[in-house]
């Protein structure tokens, strides 16, 4: 591992944007298509010229390697594809026993965790708080509010991140917006 020279970064905790960043990372409707269940009213948007940003990610100059620890901050955009919110593609940890931290800092959300064999847990999240992904569990975050939600994310340089499986196979349950509440329901595309 190359040694580093020690550093710190900005975090606005009411937007939640990082400097420095290495990167940024911009997600729109047409990058995460097959994300959600309403494949026509994606279809309607998507040639109606609406492609909408659904959420940045800021990411840390600090080397994804072993030994580390990169950090990012995410911000999710509010909106929704018919009654599904807007969320993060989500993703396993391509070393499966690695865990990550993430620490909520502006709007609501709710952050869905689920288990190669289908098993789903959510946690909300706000402002102020911690969530753990235990090891083994892919990971999404979901924007459950009327402003944009934003967190802080901390993992092991080593772990990768899998999205391909979570692109094929999707999450067991997603969020949804029923009589003014988010409530997680099961996913006609899951395979």
């Amino acid at each position: 591992m190359e040694l580093m020279e020690p550093f710190s970064s900005k975090l606005d905790l009411r937007v939640g944007t990082l400097e420095p960043s290495a990167r940024i990372l911009r997600r729109h409707l047409s990058d995460m298509q097959e994300m959600y269940a309403d494949q026509k009213r994606i279809r309607r948007m998507l040639e109606g010229g609406l492609d909408p940003l659904i959420y940045e990610v800021y990411l840390s100059p600090v080397p994804e390697v072993e030994g580390q620890l990169p950090y990012s901050t995410t911000i999710i955009y509010p909106g929704k594809v018919g009654h599904e919110f807007f969320m993060t593609k989500g993703h396993f940890h391509v070393k499966r026993d690695r865990a990550e931290i993430y620490l909520g800092l502006a709007g609501d959300g709710h952050l869905v965790m689920q288990k190669e064999d289908g098993t789903v847990r959510s946690q909300r999240m706000a402002p102020g708080t911690a969530a753990y992904v235990p090891p083994f569990w892919a990971h999404r975050t979901v924007n459950t509010g009327t402003v944009p939600f934003a967190f802080f994310a901390v993992w092991p340089g080593d772990a990768g991140h899998d999205y391909r499986t979570i692109e094929t196979t999707g999450f067991a349950k997603m969020m949804v917006s029923r009589d003014g509440r988010a409530v997680l329901v099961g996913n006609p595309r899951y395979r």
